[in-house]
């Protein structure tokens, strides 16, 4: 069997990170790194929408046990949602603030309230 020459396997084409390469005198192959640039993650705020039927105390416990507000900032947000219709309950990335949703809406219909839950763009 002959002899192969030794030579550095080339690198893949799609290398993530690395750059195109620059061939030396000697044949050898340096390869640049790239740096790439990620953005943060898209933000999403969950809202509590007002009705007439819910009771306020349980908007309290909601804003208590799913997203950990203490008791006074709970109330606060809960009077918000009782005045103004709506309230921000807390921002989140997408697939947590969709996760709290579904978490937010089942308990209210395993408590047989109409409570509404939404998400939407921070």
């Amino acid at each position: 069997m002959p002899d192969l020459p030794n030579k550095p396997p080339e690198p893949p084409v799609n290398t993530p990170g690395v750059g195109p390469g620059r061939d030396d005198a000697d044949g050898t192959t340096t390869l640049e790194r790239v740096t790439q640039k990620t953005e943060p993650p898209r933000l999403y705020q969950v809202l509590l929408l007002n009705d007439d039927f819910t009771p306020m105390e349980f908007v309290v416990m909601v804003l208590q046990e799913f997203f950990r507000h203490d008791l006074d900032t709970a109330t606060q947000i809960m009077l918000k949602i009782h005045h103004e219709g709506r309230g921000v309950c807390g921002v989140f990335t997408k697939d947590v603030a969709a996760t709290k949703v579904e978490l937010v809406l089942a308990a209210a219909r395993r408590a047989g309230h109409p409570l509404q839950c939404i998400m939407e763009a921070a």
